[in-house]
């Protein structure tokens, strides 16, 4: 087994992103929350934008799985060959990619991704950010080393759950299970019973991000609750 793939298993990876607008958006911003994630015993960090993985990659000796987003509807996550390559060049152990069965950008299939990748970057791995089963199925034959459930609800093929989406993880966890593709559950995963209920149903780790490392939504699910009460 790889070595990264190793140090993640049965851990905690903490989504360390900030977007367009927000006070938070600063390499260094990023960098410093992605070492205090570290402190608190995350075994890896995910990161977005080709400056914050650099910086992250300066403080940070745990695997990084990266990626940047290109826009904010369709193939947006690392969509082509070009941002996977950039991507790889920042020190990134993983490459996270959409691995949905939509068109890409720059034409090429997801396989064609994965190879290109492959040779610019041989050492990096590939992580699939699935919308379904049917997305992960794909995704195995493209050749990628590991399934995320991160973009169930957001492709339009299947509607959006409070939560995590239990029966697309189930259904990849079990798909994963023949090859022994790790499996990251991501998306929605808001508290800690959800993080232990995605480990119980055969995750290899648990990607939580804006639970953890986004003040702005945290404050507002606050407000909500104090304002409605």
């Amino acid at each position: 087994m790889n070595p990264v793939l190793e140090t993640m298993r049965g851990g905690l990876v903490v989504s360390c992103q900030a977007y367009p607008g927000e006070p938070m958006l600063d390499p260094n911003t990023m960098a410093q929350v992605a070492r205090a994630a570290i402190a608190g015993g995350a075994v890896a960090i995910r990161g977005k934008g080709l400056d914050d993985l650099r910086a992250m990659r300066a403080v940070v000796d745990e695997p990084i799985i990266g990626l940047v987003k290109i826009g904010d509807t369709g193939v947006y996550i690392t969509p082509t060959l070009a941002d996977c390559i950039e991507v790889a060049g920042t020190g990134a152990d993983i490459v996270a990619l959409d691995g949905t069965r939509r068109p890409r950008p720059d034409g090429l299939t997801l396989a064609e991704t994965v190879v290109g990748l492959r040779e610019a970057h041989p050492d990096v791995l590939v992580m699939a950010d699935c919308g379904s089963v049917g997305d992960a199925v794909a995704a195995l034959d493209a050749g990628v080393d590991i399934l995320g459930t991160t973009l169930a609800g957001y492709t339009g093929e299947r509607e959006k759950t409070d939560g995590p989406d239990w029966e697309v993880v189930d259904g990849i966890v079990e798909l994963a299970r023949e090859s022994g593709t790790p499996v990251l559950v991501e998306g929605r995963v808001h508290t800690t019973a959800q993080a232990a209920e995605a480990m119980r149903r055969g995750a290899w780790a648990v990607v939580v991000g804006t639970a953890i490392t986004h003040p702005t939504s945290i404050t507002r699910w606050f407000v909500e609750a104090v304002t409605g009460a």
